[in-house]
């Protein structure tokens, strides 16, 4: 577990400006491309007042909303997906995360039960096929860094031949479940044409530890397993002084924008993210859109951008006294709000129901998000976290929220290319767009 500690002077980046409110919000209203110092400003609702001014907040919630009516109208959509977390070991050390369970709790020899989990690419299959013939579209994958988990047969050969003593290696005959290979498991996930959504780039870090291959090679590889889309988690923050803080055991800044500049240039697309209201700053916050914005320019393979707001009960960094709670309600709804407009290359930002709850999800909608997430039948990380939110949205029960606020429910692919606006007055309320889909509910 990392020693981290906030550091003594403070961050080097703070959130001072020469910048006014008022400026900013002319530039966002006109449309303009905004600077750090913009944002910084919309962020905080101006640097020259202390807190949240409830007024300014409005604006800027206005100002996002406006954009989005503009971007993508008032449809609002949602998948049928299913989130197929492969396994909770994970030595990484992140503050933050209650996800992970020590990887050395795993081994065959460790005689007591630490409550985790791995999955074999039989017991993957498996459920992943009982939610395709119950109508998903997606399988979501994001798991912890088994130490036994490597690319594919040949970097298992590599890693066993390695002397290196950092690799974070171990071979599967030491633990009770063979989690297979990353190709293995995406090939087990790979169900009748389900669109595979997985292999975040610290996984990717993962599947390349030991060898001289490119981030290209591994996501190469993994698209030949028939890896469809990459989800940008393990981002957090952007910014490594915040790094170094909540998850020195991770990839820096940099190296998590080349695996995702990797991803696309193999035709990958992807997604984005942030996990903010721990101990960065405003200014880290507009830093990493900063940051997110310069990829999407560079690779146009950003699907949806997502805000994950910190849950705070059950992770190290409040147990250790680093952060007395995660972000307020004005903060989740500023930050919605400026994605939105400081993301001008990025059409869709999502409210995720797991972290703001149904009527915050709900609330973020009118703040600058058109997508609502998706049906996820399974949840462990934020529920490891401390979050109680629920596991599962049906499809009923997203068109009933959606039209309540006077929005249109709409069903979507991974990509937002395929669509399909949801009939409130339906009967029977299902998935459709799914490789085996019938529009029956996905519970039976």
């Amino acid at each position: 577990m990392s020693d981290a500690t906030l550091p003594a002077g403070g961050f080097a980046q703070q959130p001072v400006t020469d910048q006014s409110f008022e400026n900013a919000l002319a530039k966002a209203r006109d449309g303009k491309r905004l600077t750090v110092a913009d944002g910084v400003e919309l962020i905080t609702t101006g640097t020259d007042v202390e807190g949240i001014h409830p007024g300014r907040k409005e604006q800027v919630l206005e100002a996002a909303d406006r954009r989005r009516a503009e971007v993508v109208g008032d449809e609002v959509t949602f998948v049928a997906n299913l989130n197929n977390n492969v396994t909770t070991a994970c030595n990484t050390g992140c503050l933050f995360c209650n996800f992970k369970d020590r990887s050395e709790q795993f081994r065959s020899d460790y005689q007591q039960d630490h409550g985790g989990f791995t999955k074999t690419p039989a017991e993957s299959r498996e459920i992943v096929g009982d939610a395709v013939d119950r109508g998903i579209y997606e399988v979501c994958s994001v798991s912890g860094l088994h130490p036994a988990l490597a690319l594919d047969d040949e970097h298992i050969e590599m890693l066993e031949a390695s002397d290196r003593e950092d690799l974070n290696y171990r071979p599967a005959s030491e633990y009770d479940t063979d989690p297979g290979t990353y190709c293995e498991q995406i090939r087990a996930m790979d169900v009748g044409d389900v669109h595979v959504h997985s292999m975040t780039p610290e996984e990717a870090y993962h599947a390349r530890r030991g060898t001289d291959w490119s981030y290209e090679e591994v996501f190469r590889r993994l698209k030949d397993a028939g890896l469809d889309s990459v989800p940008g988690t393990a981002a957090e923050i952007l910014v490594d002084e915040v790094r170094e803080v909540i998850c020195p055991g991770k990839i820096d800044s940099a190296e998590w924008l080349e695996a995702m500049e990797a991803a696309a240039d193999v035709g990958l697309g992807t997604t984005a993210t942030i996990m903010y209201g721990h101990v960065e700053n405003a200014r880290h916050r507009v830093e990493h859109l900063r940051k997110v914005r310069a990829l999407q320019d560079r690779t146009g393979a950003i699907t949806e951008f997502v805000p994950l707001s910190f849950v705070h009960e059950e992770t190290p960094l409040y147990d250790r006294g680093m952060v007395e709670g995660g972000a307020s309600d004005d903060e989740d709804e500023l930050m919605i709000a400026v994605s939105r407009l400081f993301l001008d290359n990025v059409d869709h930002i999502q409210s995720s129901w797991v972290k703001y709850g149904d009527s915050g999800g709900l609330k973020m909608l009118t703040c600058g998000a058109d997508d609502f997430m998706g049906t996820i039948l399974s949840e462990e990380i934020t529920k490891r976290a401390g979050g109680d939110y629920g596991e599962f949205r049906s499809v009923r029960e997203y068109t009933d929220m959606i039209t309540a606020i006077g929005r249109t429910p709409v069903e979507r692919s991974t990509d937002y290319e395929q669509r399909r606006v949801v009939d409130p007055e339906a009967d029977v309320l299902g998935p459709t767009l799914g490789p085996r889909a019938d529009g029956t509910p996905l519970l039976r």
